[in-house]
């Protein structure tokens, strides 16, 4: 007995007609009939006799007709409070994203969601994977964006773009040109963060790959802007996006230079936990961050990034 059978009971059973019902629910009269078949067997008990005068509901055909109507009315109320929620936004999105990632989509986002969704209470958390990670199975995130990590349990992701690595250079760096071969890495004074950050674990197996040593002078497990103020006043290079250092790089202010000989690049994610029930408000929040990233992507607000 579901939820269909029972509807098109009521149907039948206010129409009086087989014929009548299907013309009002959109269907056949096959289908319709199909659906009442079932429903009696389920039932075990015969619910109607089809006479001259049309459809006659049983003793227990009007027993099961108040219980349907209350399953149909339940639906119905259950179907518009759904529709106004879709229309209205949901009432908290809480969205996780790699500082590189956040500092790129999270002022789209926020703006999207203020034109379509003026009453829904945005949250934005900065954070590195594995943090990431445990807010999405804590319930603490609704969804997070971040860079593809390997291995990775527990959680459901979904491929958004792949976007290069450059090396980033001082601004006073001319002399490195405009791209060099991986192994020079090692020769390099780098910038990075400490491991497991992705870029790190990226840099170590160029460096593996070169048979070559990296040479960190410093570890910035901080803010990006934090990084690319060591890189600009000469205290090393480092690793980014071209998206990330877009603004320094048009001014002048960093210089960014091709890995030549290797595959630098990395894919952005979205990702969720596979051990939480869905979320009713999920679709409405996914919605505004693939349509913002595929706007950025397009006009190239997000600069060398490729869609998926």
């Amino acid at each position: 007995m579901n939820s269909e059978d029972l509807e098109c009971f009521v149907r039948v059973a206010t129409c009086g007609s087989l014929s009548r019902a299907a013309i009002e629910l959109g269907t056949n009269q096959s289908t319709v009939s199909r659906h009442m078949m079932r429903l009696q067997a389920d039932a075990k008990t015969r619910l109607f006799h089809r006479g001259g005068r049309g459809i006659q509901l049983t003793d227990a055909g009007h027993a099961l007709l108040a219980y349907a109507r209350q399953v149909t009315m339940t639906i119905e109320e259950a179907q518009r409070a759904l529709g106004a929620f879709s229309s209205q936004g949901p009432s908290e999105a809480v969205i996780a994203a790699h500082p590189t990632i956040a500092s790129i989509l999270f002022g789209a986002v926020g703006l999207r969601f203020q034109r379509q969704y003026p009453n829904t209470r945005v949250r934005f958390i900065e954070g590195v994977g594995v943090h990431m990670l445990s807010l999405l199975t804590a319930g603490e995130a609704d969804l997070a964006v971040l860079y593809a990590q390997p291995n990775v349990t527990g959680v459901k992701v979904e491929t958004l773009l792949t976007e290069p690595v450059w090396l980033i250079a001082p601004p006073s760096h001319t002399h490195i040109g405009t791209s060099i071969p991986v192994h020079v890495l090692g020769q390099l004074p780098m910038i990075l963060p400490s491991a497991p950050h992705g870029l790190r674990m990226m840099a170590e197996t160029f460096a593996q790959d070169s048979n070559v040593s990296l040479n960190v002078v410093m570890e910035s497990n901080t803010s990006i802007s934090v990084t690319k103020r060591l890189v600009q006043m000469g205290c090393g290079y480092t690793l980014l996006p071209l998206a990330a250092v877009r603004e320094e790089v048009t001014t002048g202010r960093l210089l960014a230079v091709k890995l030549e000989g290797v595959t630098a690049e990395r894919k952005v994610v979205l990702a969720f936990s596979q051990n939480r029930a869905p979320l009713s408000h999920l679709r409405s929040i996914t919605q505004i961050i693939r349509a913002e990233v595929e706007e950025l992507v397009r006009t190239g607000g997000w600069a060398d990034a490729r869609l998926h």
